[in-house]
């Protein structure tokens, strides 16, 4: 690893611009950057929308930038808003929602160099 400070610019990052004009919606993979944390940014204007059922093996830090969410991780419901930081920690299964009104974005700190997530079947759904 070098010890010079590395900077991805928002083209470098974001996915899908056109879509997503006003909203940081990407991932800057710490691969990149030469550091071993990957930062993912998501947002949607769809309450009862977010990330399906999934698990990563390392830790997750989701800080809520705008909106309100309901997170499920394992057996626990977690209510959140813009200022909250919630924990999924490693090999916990876990997911979120847009609670509404409005849009939700979150800032969702990978402790991983790459993100690494697997999609599971959602018990809720079974």
């Amino acid at each position: 690893m070098d010890d010079k400070p590395a900077k991805l610019g928002w083209q470098d990052w974001c996915s899908k611009p056109e879509l997503y004009p006003d909203m940081w919606r990407g991932a800057a993979e710490g691969v990149r950057m030469g550091t071993n944390v990957t930062v993912l940014f998501y947002g949607n204007d769809t309450p009862g929308e977010g990330p399906k059922w999934h698990v990563h093996p390392y830790d997750e830090v989701f800080v809520i930038r705008r909106g309100r969410a309901l997170f499920t991780v394992g057996d626990r419901k977690l209510e959140a808003e813009a200022g909250d930081v919630v924990l999924g920690p490693a090999n916990v299964p876990h997911k979120f929602h847009n609670l509404g009104p409005g849009r939700l974005e979150t800032i969702d700190i990978h402790q991983n160099e790459r993100w690494i997530q697997t999609n599971l079947d959602d018990p809720e759904l079974a």
